[in-house]
């Protein structure tokens, strides 16, 4: 008989509380207040969620899996800022190839997306325009590598990157690269040691990172000691130059159980946005549907060649 197969659903939910007030003790407080995306259908999940606030909607991009196709497109999800009600979505950018962790910031009067295209080896940027639908690869970052997961954030005038890459022997699970820029246009430079981490208990970028009170860069982190995505942990930068990175990891760890019982085997995304924060929280399946969806994928593709 063979092997039941692993098959993890993510959901996302939008938490009315900022990243700073969140942590094991008040996220269970905060379960009634979670809203949650619509469910995506039967064999979907969404995950990776980032945000931006704009007048009175919060739109939220996320990574919208098909386990018939096994490759994800970038949705955006519109909800009311007062109250959190889901409006609509719409799919924003989709590739040949695999899409997820999109990543999205503003700088000088523009919208920008950094999302995962390692399939594609890079980490790109992509320029929105006003609508949020509509996006176009600008440059490369980063050429000629398997990136995944980049979190970028300025402080004092320089940027930084957080990402990961992936390779054989689960890497991009263990992995914390940094690299830094004048400008977010670049150029890009790995700083010296890379990786900067390595420990699968919290290494790869798990949402938007942010400044704490004394200007040290706080990051989300995934802790996949129990499987990929079971947690979410905290490191903090009490170094940060591209010479040296000093890294402290902090008492701090999210899971799924915290915010929703149906879905309590991992927690991968951490998101600030102003007064909210995005989480995505997942639940493994183990129905044998799954061999027949990917038995039919194969079969179509046979017949495409």
């Amino acid at each position: 008989m063979l092997k039941r197969p692993r098959s993890d659903f993510w959901q996302v939910g939008i938490v009315p509380a900022p990243a700073s007030e969140i942590d094991a003790q008040s996220l269970p407080g905060l379960r009634s207040r979670i809203a949650w995306l619509p469910d995506p259908g039967a064999w979907r999940y969404l995950a990776d969620p980032f945000g931006l606030l704009r007048g009175d909607a919060l739109h939220v991009f996320v990574e919208a899996y098909d386990y018939r196709s096994k490759r994800a497109v970038i949705e955006r999800h519109e909800l009311a800022a007062d109250g959190l009600r889901w409006r609509h979505k719409q799919v924003v950018l989709a590739r040949p190839f695999h899409l997820s962790y999109p990543f999205v910031l503003e700088h000088a009067g523009a919208v920008y997306m950094v999302p995962e295209t390692h399939q594609a080896g890079e980490i790109a940027l992509y320029r929105g325009d006003d609508s949020l639908n509509h996006w176009e690869r600008q440059q490369a970052l980063l050429e000629g590598l398997p990136g995944a997961d980049a979190s970028l954030i300025e402080v004092n005038g320089w940027w930084w990157m957080f990402y990961t890459l992936v390779g054989t022997g689960g890497r991009d699970q263990r992995e914390l690269h940094v690299a830094y820029a004048s400008s977010l246009f670049g150029p890009w430079q790995p700083v010296a040691g890379n990786p900067v981490r390595s420990d699968i208990h919290g290494a790869r970028p798990a949402g938007r990172p942010w400044l704490d009170e004394q200007n040290r860069v706080l990051l989300p982190v995934q802790d996949s000691s129990g499987g990929y995505g079971s947690a979410t942990r905290l490191l903090r930068f009490a170094q940060l130059s591209p010479e040296q990175v000093e890294i402290e990891v902090l008492d701090w760890r999210l899971t799924g159980d915290l915010a929703r019982n149906d879905h309590p085997d991992g927690l991968h995304t951490f998101s600030a946005c102003g007064p909210c924060t995005l989480i995505d929280v997942k639940r493994i399946d183990r129905s044998r549907v799954r061999q027949w969806l990917d038995l039919k994928r194969r079969v179509r593709r046979i017949f495409r060649r």
